[in-house]
């Protein structure tokens, strides 16, 4: 069948329900490090595989469906479509590049039974490159490796290639894995080829070897086994209420059909009714009349299940194995607003708000926990990363929530009584001549570089184990002391014994003294004590933080003082000031900034950062209590 009669026949939404029971089925999974093309490639599959009309507007990176997804260019939440090639439909799922979302790549592994892995023609594997081969590979899945960008002016395919295979046999692959079939492609030209001069006007090649190279699913021989089904994923429909979604493991199942849930030790959750089935046809969710083994669905009814329990027939005793997520490695504390602009942006400022909210980030986020601080006021949020908790916070801000935020604290393990501390691969490409900058920098911050070696162009590539607390707050150094021209990934290594002190930040902070709003003519004369962080005719208060001190001691300024009248007039005394522009900080930068006694207010309109004591003799007095 041609792509044009393809196209053809799947326009029609019928065509899907017509042929959903007696196509072939294929599920796999797009794998790659960040922004290797991951999503762009997965926009061309859907538009060659014709689920477009030949007038229907479309939008780049359509899975990115996430406003921050759009706005950062990267994918957080995994999401899955379908297409129809030569009579076979093919559940694609894109999932996450980052490290700090692999909770949701691990998870989706398990319900496909192949993956492609793209690999950048310039870069080639990178750090997240490895953790989620690693994850296939332990899996037993046979990935396809593409070598995206290949027309990219610094692209080595060759080299790419070489090291792809190299990476599969450090992470022990068997050699049918070693064995792995390639593709050159350009995602975002839309081709795929095996030779890497072919004639590049299609992904024809693609689609053919994911049906090729990519086994059935082995659950369809289970349809007349009892149903089962793992749940992969939690969503919400504003009609039809929570919706678990994974891959059918045995059985059928239809609306209407009173089945049960069961956590992952065996213990009865509740017993339901399907209330709807639903499938993925190209971008969307659609009914369908049942759900067949091997396939990959949504289903809604249940009131308490949620992510890695079991739904199966009243008759199953036994959960379904749920695949084990790496633990977290860092913690946040999440507290309400007690600053005194507190309740001017948001309307989610009670303790009980904020605590439900994190509670159902958890049920559907499993690499996050959530836990009850001492006092009752605040909670213990633990995760993967700085990002991880960075899009959490940035949703509930836009969500209409205030927070106080502490600084992130690494979670320390004890194993056989030595104090153990997780270890990240920092793999960093920086232009040779600041290459002794950054290696100063990660060995201050107790790193060891394993590896450095030519880039090309100009550039060096280190690759560097340190802590992960040492890596909190470096991202902003880092592009400082590569004037922006670096690059820096990481990704969880190992646990380690842990390496004493690492010094904080040097510089110290200049602290309002006063509350109400920020006159031009005080921070013209104050820039001399350091940088600001606010400008003029903004709203401050007593203990808000609204610059860095030149001294490693933090100061008390008044940035409310204005200009003294007097009937005196002199020349160019009543010259306006001209004030340096402020460092306006993002949320991420805002939250590695901040020191241990330091919080970070957030609310819809605002991000600013404060002492944890306000009052200048509470802070004082909290000092001398750590001293003590």
């Amino acid at each position: 069948m041609s792509r044009v009669e393809t196209g053809r026949a799947a326009r029609s939404p019928r065509y899907f329900f017509e042929k959903a029971c007696i196509m072939d089925l294929r599920n796999v999974a797009i794998i790659a490090h960040v922004d290797h093309g991951k999503t762009t490639l997965v926009d061309e599959m859907l538009k060659q595989s014709g689920i477009y009309r030949e007038n229907e507007a479309t939008t780049e990176r359509a899975m990115d469906s996430n406003d921050l997804e759009r706005e950062r260019g990267i994918t957080i939440l995994a999401k899955a479509t379908s297409i129809v090639w030569k009579g076979t439909r093919i559940n694609i799922v894109d999932t996450p590049g980052h490290a700090d979302f692999g909770g949701e790549v691990e998870r989706i592994l398990s319900m496909v039974d192949g993956v492609v892995l793209l690999v950048d023609a310039a870069e080639g594997p990178m750090p997240q490159t490895k953790f989620v081969t690693a994850k296939a590979l332990a899996l037993g899945l046979n990935p396809i490796v593409v070598i995206n960008k290949v027309d990219k002016p610094d692209g080595e395919p060759d080299e790419a290639h070489d090291k792809c295979f190299d990476l599969f046999a450090n992470l022990d692959a068997n050699d049918d894995q070693l064995d792995f079939p390639m593709l050159f492609a350009s995602g975002r030209a839309g081709w795929a080829d095996k030779a890497l001069d072919g004639p590049r006007e299609n992904l024809n090649d693609l689609f053919d070897m994911i049906i090729d190279h990519v086994p059935a699913p082995k659950q369809i021989a289970h349809r007349d086994e009892p149903f089962r089904m793992l749940a992969t994923t939690l969503g919400g429909d504003a009609f039809l209420g929570r919706l678990l979604t994974g891959r059918v493991e045995s059985g059928i199942a239809k609306a209407g059909d009173q089945i049960k849930a069961m956590s992952r030790d065996g213990t009865l959750i509740e017993n339901f009714r399907i209330t709807k089935v639903l499938a993925y046809r190209g971008l969307e969710q659609v009914g369908i009349d049942q759900a067949e083994a091997g396939d990959i669905v949504s289903i809604a009814g249940m009131a308490k299940a949620t992510v890695a329990d079991t739904l199966c027939d009243k008759s199953v005793e036994e959960a379904i194995p749920a695949q084990p997520i790496d633990p977290p490695t860092i913690t946040v504390t999440f507290g309400i607003n007690t600053s005194p602009l507190a309740g001017r942006d948001g309307d989610k400022v009670q303790s009980r708000v904020i605590r439900d909210r994190l509670m159902k980030e958890a049920e559907s986020n499993v690499a996050i926990k959530v836990s009850d601080s001492e006092g009752g006021d605040a909670f213990e949020v633990a995760g993967r990363g700085e990002l991880q908790m960075g899009v959490l916070i940035e949703n509930m801000r836009r969500e209409g929530f205030e927070l106080s935020i502490s600084r992130p604290r690494v979670l320390f393990r004890t194993i056989d009584g030595v104090k153990m501390e997780p270890i990240e691969e920092a793999t960093i490409d920086v232009d040779d001549e600041y290459t002794g900058a950054v290696i100063e920098k990660l060995t201050q911050r107790k790193g060891e570089v394993v590896e450095m070696r030519p880039g090309g162009a100009g550039k060096t590539r280190i690759i560097a184990h340190v802590p992960s607390r040492g890596l909190i707050g470096y991202h902003g150094q880092f592009l400082t002391d590569t004037r922006g021209t670096g690059v820096i990934n990481r990704v969880f290594h190992d646990w380690a014994p842990f390496k004493g002190k690492i010094e904080g930040r040097r510089a110290g902070v200049l602290i309002s003294m006063e509350d109400g709003q920020s006159v031009p003519y005080a921070i013209f004369n104050l820039e001399d004590r350091g940088k600001f962080f606010i400008g003029a005719q903004e709203q401050v208060y007593q203990g808000m933080i609204i610059g860095e001190h030149n001294r490693p001691n933090d100061l008390e300024v008044n940035p409310l003082k204005g200009k003294k009248l007097s009937n005196v007039r002199a020349s160019g005394k009543d010259d306006a000031v001209t004030l340096t522009t402020p460092v306006r900080m993002s949320l991420e930068e805002a939250i590695a900034y901040i020191d241990n006694d330091e919080l970070v207010e957030v609310t819809p309109n605002s991000i600013r950062m404060r002492k944890r004591h306000l009052d200048p003799n509470e802070r004082k007095r909290a000092a001398k209590t750590i001293e003590g």
